[in-house]
């Protein structure tokens, strides 16, 4: 057994006898084993991440099989734990419970040669003599050397026909695993056995020409760690099985090789199994495609590789190869929720230009022209070149014309993040039924996921060699359409429209302490992420009331701009207070706080919190729920959606407003200086700049820590 081996996996980690009666207590058990031997400083909080895991998606397995698993800064070195449980432990696989279970630890910063280990691992699980072996083992040592590959302590027994005591859920016959087949020949980081002159090339596997039929495959997981590379053998081995010639791009923790250019140039079909977007997904353009979940990928492989043979035959190709521009941004191993988070502040972010250029031109007409100017003729028949309400009058109506795109624009784009162009028209028809029907800011979320679900599913439907022409431009928007207009107008808009109209009067209603409530929840969120998630989802909530104005609406829109101006304002005060508590980079970027947090611009607090977010971050929350709640408190109101100070005529109580932005600037920026001097009592924090080695991470983690 290697010496890297043995770090990974000790016989004190392994439980031939597991006593669990669910997932979670399987879990602890082989977690407290762990802490035993120090390679899980928080057991709790190891449990949580393990929880927070599974959670994404199951991890059993057919076959008997639990590979619970994930990354946590509670991990001080990579770790696997083993357990066999006789009377099984219910880790969500669809053919029952496991009797074989393995925790994967793996640090934040796992480093790629122990990942690699575990990759191999995972791929072994798909062999059933490994299974079997594993389920007759006699003693921990046994077990480990096994898992550890080390044939000379612990020969495979593939032969053995059932464990000694073996789990009602997996028994060593059971008909979820693969017939028994050689070994496989090692598994490269790219692929595996992809054009090995081994293959067979009978009728099943053969592509055009009499040659055997190529597959290119991608596989991914949300942790990277196990399933990534189990479906990947999965594919490899029911290839070989078929005649099928297949290289496997594993895009996993442990890093992967790209697959060449000519595999996939002269590959006959694509696929992809994961619960991650494919990396670079656009080499694959023009190829029939399969594109399914990992768990896929590892439970019905051999269909897949019929379905892109079938698909091959037909000359299906996908012109959907390029990622979304959502799917460009997005990291690497988010999930699905995250994609899903993902989609909606696509569709905030293109509708923000909309509301900055609608709301500030609606600002500007009143202030010019009074609020009385809602109420003007329209300027294509009455405007007076000298007169200054004409000009405030094309403002207005400008501006109200840009407010009419939001709905729409949200909905459109929500969708063009979830399917690419055959998205927009779906959204965009969705987005104006939400208007139409007044189900406001809520019915265009809803029309934009309706929409862009909607093209995802019909896009996963054989379509006819003569139509597929013509489905981006008619069908796809055709069906998408109708579809989506349906369901909003029919179904589940008017739900929806009450649900708006609820929430209208709710805001309307404000006063006292709800609002202050609001305006404190409100101020956190702001705060929290400086232009984040959060930040957004609280932002968009407010610009959202704008569409639809009332007293209650445009306070929340004053409360969010006000905390929103909060950190900066306050790191720029911090640094002219001071200014030794600050690195010299910190002091200049403070200068330039000072405009932006009056800008409204939150990200002018980035750098300081990047440098030290535990000092900065709760400081900036706490100053911005008190800014919201005394905005709410005094009863502030707001018409234009940004602009900071260089707005405020257009503010409801503007002398008061200044006083809240005033008392949580003081908050945070007071709260800063002593969190950063009760740092100084202990010890003067390292100048980034005066250090040796200025600008390299440690010299830059010292300061912050």
């Amino acid at each position: 057994m290697s010496e890297m081996t043995q770090s990974l996996l000790r016989a004190e980690l392994v439980d031939l006898d597991l006593s669990a009666d669910s997932k979670e207590g399987a879990a602890r058990a082989l977690a407290e084993r762990m802490v035993a031997l120090g390679r899980v400083t928080d057991l709790d909080g190891f449990l949580a991440d393990v929880a927070a895991r599974e959670a994404q998606m199951p991890t059993g397995l057919e076959g008997g099989i639990g590979i619970p698993h994930c990354r946590s800064t509670h991990v001080t070195a990579p770790t696997l734990a083993f357990g066999r449980a006789p009377s099984g432990v219910d880790f969500g696989a669809p053919d029952g419970p496991a009797d074989l279970i393995f925790l994967i630890a793996a640090p934040a910063g796992a480093d790629d040669a122990h990942l690699s280990i575990l990759s191999t691992l995972a791929r072994r699980l798909m062999r059933p003599d490994f299974v079997a072996s594993l389920r007759a083992a006699a003693t921990p040592e046994e077990a480990a050397s096994l898992i550890a590959g080390d044939s000379e302590n612990a020969a495979p027994r593939p032969a053995d026909p059932a464990p000694p005591t073996p789990g009602p859920a997996a028994p060593a016959s059971s008909p979820a695993a693969p017939a028994p087949h050689p070994a496989p020949p090692a598994f490269e980081e790219r692929g595996s056995g992809g054009g090995a002159p081994g293959f067979g090339k009978g009728r099943a596997g053969e592509g055009p020409a009499g040659q055997p039929f190529r597959v290119v495959a991608v596989t991914s997981c949300p942790t990277g760690i196990a399933h990534t590379y189990m479906a990947a053998e999965a594919l490899t081995q029911a290839a070989r099985a078929e005649g099928i010639e297949i290289t496997v791009e594993t895009q996993g923790s442990a890093g992967f090789t790209k697959l060449t250019p000519e595999a996939i140039a002269t590959a006959d079909a694509v696929v992809f199994a994961h619960d991650v977007p494919v990396r670079e997904r656009a080499r694959f353009t023009g190829k029939p495609t399969v594109d399914v979940g990992v768990k896929a990928g590892i439970n019905r492989p051999a269909e897949l590789l019929q379905e892109a043979r079938d698909k091959a035959a037909r000359g299906e190709v996908t012109d959907g190869g390029a990622p979304t521009p959502v799917e460009q941004a997005g990291e690497a191993q988010d999930g699905y929720g995250a994609k899903l988070r993902t989609w909606l502040m696509s569709g905030v972010s293109y509708m923000v230009p909309f509301v900055a250029a609608g709301g500030l031109l609606i600002a500007l007409a009143f202030a010019i022209g009074g609020y009385e100017i809602n109420s003007a003729p329209s300027v294509a028949e009455h405007f007076v070149w000298t007169e200054a309400a004409s000009w405030a009058a094309l403002l207005f109506q400008t501006g109200g014309l840009a407010f009419g795109f939001l709905v729409p624009v949200l909905a459109g784009y929500i969708a063009y993040g979830m399917a690419d162009r055959p998205g927009l028209v779906p959204g965009f028809v969705g987005g104006a039924v939400a208007l139409t029907i007044d189900a406001g800011f809520l019915g265009g979320l809803i029309a934009g996921l309706i929409a862009g679900g909607t093209v995802l599913a019909v896009q996963r439907i054989r379509i006819p060699a003569a139509l597929r022409g013509i489905m981006p431009v008619v069908v796809l928007p055709l069906i998408g359409s109708a579809v989506t207009a349906f369901l909003m107008f029919l179904v589940v808009g008017k739900p929806v429209a009450s649900l708006q109209r609820a929430l209208t009067d709710w805001l309307s209603g404000l006063s006292g302490a709800n609002a202050i409530i609001l305006g404190v929840i409100l101020g956190l969120m702001m705060c929290f992420d400086l232009g984040g998630p959060l930040n957004k989802v609280a932002y968009a909530f407010a610009i959202g009331g704008l569409a639809t104005p009332n007293e209650g609406s445009l306070k929340v829109m004053a409360a969010v701009m006000a905390a929103g101006m909060v950190p900066p304002l306050a790191m720029a005060l911090a640094t002219t207070l001071r200014g030794r508590l600050f690195s010299k980079s910190e002091r200049e970027n403070g200068k330039a706080a000072w405009f932006l947090g009056a800008s409204f611009i939150s990200e002018g607090a980035i750098p300081f919190a990047a440098a030290d977010p535990l000092r900065v971050i709760p400081a900036s929350m706490v100053g911005g729920a008190v800014t919201g709640a005394l905005s709410m408190a005094f009863e502030c109101t707001l018409r234009a959606p940004h602009g900071g100070i260089f707005v405020i005529p257009l503010i409801g109580n503007p002398l008061l407003y200044l006083v809240a932005i005033a008392a949580g600037t003081a908050t945070t920026a007071g709260l800063v200086v002593l969190l950063k001097g009760m740092r100084e009592q202990d010890g003067p924090a390292p100048d980034p700049e005066a250090a040796g080695a200025a600008g390299t991470e440690p010299a830059r983690v010292a300061a912050a820590a």
